[in-house]
């Protein structure tokens, strides 16, 4: 699969917006293992290859378990996600795949358990933000399997 354009390096004025988004969630107070767990997830949904190569390499750089990485797809049924994680992964689902036009009140109880209002939005803008940058990479056919682990840490 041929890359059509490369957005990084042509799209910079149209980037800037975005890159900003990222830094505000850099400084937000969501953990940030927890972000990355949402991107990943929600990369997976919409099938951003370069997004989940970034996103696996940074968690397992910091950390993370590649157990934890195999089953995402299933997470419901794996017992090593706490609450808050699960909450956090329904919500980004919910808001990636608006089923019916809607987030279901179930999904937005269980996140409000675990996340103050700040925090849900916060969660909820950076589901946002992946999702933009999943779309952009699935759209301009970015080739995945190149990325340096912290390539595009928000500095």
């Amino acid at each position: 699969m041929e890359q059509r354009i490369n957005f990084f390096a042509k799209g910079q004025a149209a980037m800037k917006a975005l890159y900003g988004l990222s830094i505000y969630l850099s400084k937000s107070s969501l953990e940030k293992n927890l972000l990355h767990l949402v991107e990943y997830r929600v990369s997976q949904i919409n099938g951003c290859a370069y997004c989940l190569d970034m996103h696996s390499k940074d968690l397992l750089a910091e950390g993370e378990s590649a157990q934890r990485l195999f089953v995402m797809d299933a997470w419901r049924e794996a017992p090593f996600y706490t609450d808050r994680e699960r909450a956090a992964l329904a919500w980004a689902e919910s808001v990636t795949v608006l089923t019916a036009g809607n987030v279901p009140d179930s999904v937005y109880q269980q996140a409000r358990k675990q996340f103050s209002e700040e925090e849900l939005i916060d969660l909820t803008m950076a589901v946002l933000t992946i999702n933009n940058y999943n779309r952009l990479n699935v759209a301009f056919r970015t080739p995945a399997g190149s990325y340096k682990v912290g390539e595009h840490a928000v500095k």
